[in-house]
């Protein structure tokens, strides 16, 4: 299929999946989870991941190899950048979707720099996230800061983004799901804010949060750290039945499949299939 359209991808579904993805064989499973949940996802890559590969091209390329061959519509994000060149380089190869990050300045500076890059991300034909207040566990954020509403409307209209990041109670990089989120907070952003709000730090939240989260009004839901859970349970469980192996095949073909089929299980939450039955699934 053709690299989706986020605006259409975000149209088409309560809410979508956005997960990322360090190694070929996550990305892999992400996208063979949502064709097992026949629903539409975001394959996300982050400056982090990026700077681990040593440059964009390499991940960027499968992400987008990948998208296109799916059976299910995929979109690729460049997330959480917080360098503009690296946001000119993903427009350059392709990818249609990015994150500028500049939430860790002041308010001020974050609303002008993310307004310039902005601009460009539109005159290339391409959809552009952005982030106001500040989601624990990813650089200089603080945990316990809220995203008020009133200065949400202002930077939505002052920056033109197409999506707004903003911190209701998860963060970065948690390993257990234990989160509280502001579904209050959520339902007035949702009502006041004129574009799809985006929950960060989501592995951090259990089940019926995330559920919770997008009744409120979340549109787009990113979970990363998580699924790093899943996958390293999985090649640990299979080293330890077999510490004899040595080709990588033997335990990254288990860790694969446990990634796609959690993403398919998380599918089914974010679209509100498994609403019923939702619990503390870790």
């Amino acid at each position: 299929m053709p690299l989706a359209d986020m605006p259409t991808l975000l149209a088409a579904h309560r809410a979508v999946g956005a997960f990322n993805f360090i190694t070929l064989e996550v990305a892999e499973a992400i996208v063979a989870g949502a064709e097992a949940a026949e629903t539409g996802v975001i394959l996300q890559l982050s400056q982090n991941a990026i700077a681990f590969h040593g440059g964009l091209a390499p991940a960027a390329s499968a992400a987008l190899r990948l998208a296109e061959g799916a059976r299910v519509d995929v979109a690729v994000h460049l997330d959480h950048a917080t360098d503009e060149p690296l946001v000119d380089e993903a427009l350059a190869v392709g990818i249609r979707s990015v994150m500028f990050d500049a939430a860790h300045l002041t308010d001020a500076e974050n609303l002008e720099r993310t307004a310039a890059v902005a601009t460009r991300v539109h005159a290339a034909g391409a959809w552009i996230e952005a982030e106001l207040g500040e989601i624990g566990g990813k650089g200089a954020h603080a945990p316990g800061v809220r995203t008020d509403v009133a200065e949400a409307v202002h930077f939505v209209r002052e920056t033109g983004v197409d999506a707004l990041a903003v911190a209701v109670g998860s963060e970065h990089a948690m390993r257990e799901r234990s989160a509280r989120l502001d579904d209050r907070l959520i339902a007035e952003l949702a009502a006041a804010v004129p574009v799809p709000l985006v929950l960060h730090g989501s592995s951090g939240v259990a089940d019926a949060g995330i559920d919770g989260a997008v009744r409120a009004g979340m549109r787009k839901i990113n979970i990363g750290t998580h699924l790093n859970t899943v996958l390293t349970t999985a090649v640990r469980t299979e080293l330890d039945r077999d510490p004899d192996a040595i080709d990588p095949r033997r335990w990254l073909t288990p860790g694969r499949a446990a990634v796609a089929d959690e993403v398919r299980r998380l599918l089914d939450v974010i679209s509100g299939r498994s609403a019923a039955g939702i619990g503390t699934h870790a």
